[in-house]
């Protein structure tokens, strides 16, 4: 009877293994900021559909757009849109940009007390550009005159890998002060352009070396503060108020951005009363002509589901969903995939 038990439950493994093995793998990679809602939407896709498994290696924005372009992955993800230099890169054609969920970068700190801190452009600006060294600079205190700021030295964090989080960060230091702008610019990897400051590889290392480093702040996105319950400041919007970061203030962003046809928009500084500054989206990046049948069709019906039941949850997992309106232009440029 034993040996009946066993031989059936060796007989089950082996066609479960069968089944894993014939299910046809989609590749994905890029940013790690989605990398949650990208795995449980993967796992509850496959768990839905055994016949897919979509696999997704979180090593950076910079290397979503890398393998997309060179065709190594079927699906690339980057928390900055492609631009037309990246495009023109892509050896697959057409590459197409469905934003997904959005986010935030924060500025998190570790000052004696964590107070909360409020920050405004210039001073995050006067920060980061290596101008603002002491955590008692008049600026600083001139914001925050309940908070009692040391005598410290100020050591700024920032990542030292190819990051769509930092990709929003400086884009926003570019959109409010000219002077970064010129010096630095947009990047996704400032490399040696990097003003002041100590670098850290993901947001493990930025937020590593915040904790451990007392006077420390660097930028981190939104999801993970929350989750590590880092204290992080309040920001001055571009209409003028202290706002903190959260999925609603995130949304107030998203709904005051103009967004258009092909989806590669910013965020940041949107308009509204209540938007966070320094807000984006992220995106999955496909090739609009799919070359392998199967996987088109595949990856088709998956986006389809994504931008349905995976919206859902969003808010579980930190993230703010899309407006049902740009859900509903997101569908209809799914449409036009060929396979």
């Amino acid at each position: 009877m034993k040996k009946l038990l066993l031989t059936g439950l060796l007989g089950l493994i082996s066609l479960a293994s069968a089944s894993a093995a014939d299910a046809l793998l989609i590749n994905g990679e890029g940013a790690t900021f989605p990398a949650p809602i990208y795995q449980k939407w993967f796992s509850d896709y496959n768990k839905a559909n055994p016949s897919i498994q979509i696999n997704y290696n979180a090593d950076g924005s910079g290397a979503g757009i890398a393998a997309i372009n060179n065709e190594t992955v079927t699906i690339g993800a980057s928390d900055a849109p492609m631009t037309d230099a990246d495009l023109a890169k892509a050896k697959g054609g057409k590459i197409l940009h469905f934003p997904t969920v959005a986010g935030a970068d924060v500025l998190a700190y570790n000052v004696p007390g964590n107070p909360q801190l409020k920050l405004d452009a210039d001073s995050v600006a006067g920060i980061f550009l290596g101008k603002i060294t002491k955590w008692n600079d008049p600026a600083l205190v001139a914001l925050n005159p309940d908070a009692k700021l040391p005598d410290a030295d100020i050591v700024v964090g920032h990542r030292t890998d190819a990051s769509g989080t930092t990709f929003v960060f400086t884009d926003y230091l570019s959109h409010i002060s000219s002077e970064w702008k010129t010096k630095v610019g947009a990047s996704k990897d400032p490399g040696t352009k990097w003003p002041t400051g100590q670098g850290g590889k993901g947001n493990d290392g930025v937020a590593g070396l915040i904790k451990n480093t007392p006077g420390a702040i660097g930028y981190v996105e939104l999801t993970y503060a929350v989750q590590n319950k880092m204290p992080f400041a309040d920001l001055k919007n571009a209409d003028g108020n202290f706002v903190t970061a959260s999925l609603d203030s995130v949304s107030e962003a998203l709904n005051g951005a103009k967004i258009p046809d092909d989806f590669r928009f910013s965020m940041i500084n949107a308009p509204g009363a209540k938007s966070y500054p320094i807000a984006s989206c992220t995106w999955l990046l496909v090739y609009q002509q799919q070359k392998d049948a199967a996987k088109g069709k595949a990856l088709v019906d998956f986006l389809k589901w994504a931008y349905g039941p995976g919206e859902d949850e969003a808010k579980d997992l930190d993230y703010a969903r899309l407006p049902s309106s740009l859900v509903d232009r997101v569908t209809k440029a799914i449409d036009t995939i060929k396979y």
